[in-house]
């Protein structure tokens, strides 16, 4: 099937031509005929299978009927809304719209946090029919009676889970009080929680139900491995990693804001091109940030999960988990910015023996074991959880935690397991990485020295009292 069967119009096959698109993908294929009969639709799809354009096409062509090409702002209302959850996921959507509407005459802007809302506000006031915006300053422009949505025809809510992950739920509520009743409604979300079902039925009138893989899937293009390591030495086992290929381009994964910056700066000490991204950054850092790693200047770039959603980044080989999601559905969102589109990807994590649980509950989600390959030198043996216990549930922890990102994260109380050295032997090349070579560590990365000093220690000086030394002062 290629698009045109899909019943796109003539202007919208030629943008997608233009961006090298021939085939849709199957939530393209199954979401836009009927979006273009006008239905409601909630979509589950995994990340990476082309949902965007599968509700961005069918959402232009339907602006598109009646367009308007008078230059009063008072012909161009806000017809469309697209929520996202994060300025990253908003900044993708609207990069598609204008692309894919790029020979029609359709006004579109984007709306998120973090800048000055000045600038939206003019944008605003000239005229505009599609808006992608983050829930909270939308909101901000409502109370400033900068945006009006009488004249709503369409609401796309884009990675609904997130949205409740993140705490927006009661935010999406107060939109949609006020968004007219006649209206078509887009839902897509990577999971369906009860909320998340709750949310659609409020939303939703007789929706098509579009699933294209089962709920949390990962992509069968991805190769996934596991290497164990103590907490301590993670950092190095990372550098040693990346030393071995220093063509490829990594995006890891840590928990923290303050572990993300410290881990950033490790490798650019070491001589290995990396930047950050969190959400203690401004807007037009994190933009500068990801372009240069989407343009190659950056190699490495360590994000906590404000970068798990929202980034396409064409043919990206690698994800490091350098440290394991407290949410086992968050690993999925995180490897699905790898083997994206068809393409081939890596997914390796670094785990330690207090995360064991962590990796169990990844395990149970994602219906099998991932492969382990210890790299000599950075061994450490991970035990499988105790026969009939439960994995622990732990609180999802946001990009707003503000604590230093911790070596070990078992739970209080609990003790490194500790193992005996195995001897190093010769290892056969992992899918990606080459192992064959020695470790050979440099000053900087270098293992603590360990070795003992047996020289006799001098002996301890018996100290004066200070009776002795006032004494003495008498007799002077």
């Amino acid at each position: 099937m290629n698009f045109a069967e899909l019943g796109l119009i003539p202007e919208l096959l030629q943008a997608v031509a233009n961006a090298g698109y021939t085939e849709p993908t199957p939530i393209q294929q199954q979401a836009i005929p009927v979006i273009l009969g006008g239905l409601d639709v909630m979509g589950g799809a995994q990340t990476g299978t082309g949902k965007t354009a599968g509700f961005t096409l069918p959402l232009l062509q339907r602006l598109a009927r009646y367009a308007n090409t008078s230059a009063s702002p008072a012909r161009h209302p806000v017809r469309a809304l697209i929520l996202a959850p994060t300025r990253e996921l908003a900044m993708q959507v609207f990069e598609s719209v204008t692309g894919y509407g790029r020979h029609l005459s359709l006004r579109a802007t984007c709306i998120y946090g973090g800048v000055d809302m000045n600038a939206q506000i003019q944008e605003l006031r000239r005229g505009i029919e599609i808006v992608i915006a983050t829930p909270g300053r939308l909101l901000d422009h409502v109370q400033q009676k900068t945006i009006h949505f009488t004249q709503v025809e369409v609401l796309v809510l884009d990675e609904a889970d997130r949205m409740l992950d993140m705490g927006f739920i009661p935010d999406i509520r107060r939109i949609l009080d006020m968004l007219p009743a006649n209206r078509q409604s887009l839902l897509f979300s990577a999971t369906f929680s009860e909320e998340i079902r709750k949310l659609a039925d409020r939303m939703l009138k007789n929706p098509k139900l579009i699933e294209v893989a089962r709920r949390n899937a990962i992509s069968e293009t991805i190769t996934h491995v596991v290497h164990p390591v103590s907490a301590g030495m993670k950092r190095n086992l990372l550098a040693h990693l990346l030393r071995h290929r220093p063509d490829m381009q990594v995006l890891v994964f840590v928990d923290t804001k303050i572990g993300c910056g410290r881990l950033s700066h490790f490798l650019a000490r070491n001589g290995i091109s990396a930047d950050a991204i969190h959400g203690d950054k401004s807007q037009q850092q994190r933009t500068e940030t990801l372009d240069a790693f989407k343009e190659g200047r950056v190699r490495v770039l360590v994000a906590t999960d404000v970068a798990a959603r929202g980034l396409d980044i064409d043919e990206l080989p690698c994800v490091i988990n350098f440290e394991l999601p407290h949410t086992a559905e968050d690993y999925v969102h995180r490897i699905g910015r790898t083997g994206r589109a068809g393409h081939s990807g890596r997914a390796v994590s670094l785990v330690s023996p207090e995360e064991k649980h962590w990796l169990a509950e990844i395990q149970k989600l994602i219906k099998f074991e991932i492969p382990r390959e210890a790299v000599p030198g950075f061994d450490s043996e991970i035990e499988p959880p105790e026969a009939g216990a439960s994995a622990r549930s732990h609180a999802h922890r946001s990009d707003t935690d503000t604590h230093a990102g911790r070596e070990g994260r078992g739970s209080k109380g609990a003790k490194r397991e500790r193992s005996p050295r195995a001897v190093p032997s010769p290892m056969v090349a992992a899918d990606g990485f080459d192992f064959s070579k020695p470790y050979e560590p440099s000053a900087r990365l270098a293992p603590q020295n360990q070795a003992v000093c047996t020289a006799p220690a001098p002996p301890i000086k018996p100290q004066r009292t200070l009776a002795a030394l006032l004494g003495g002062l008498g007799k002077k």
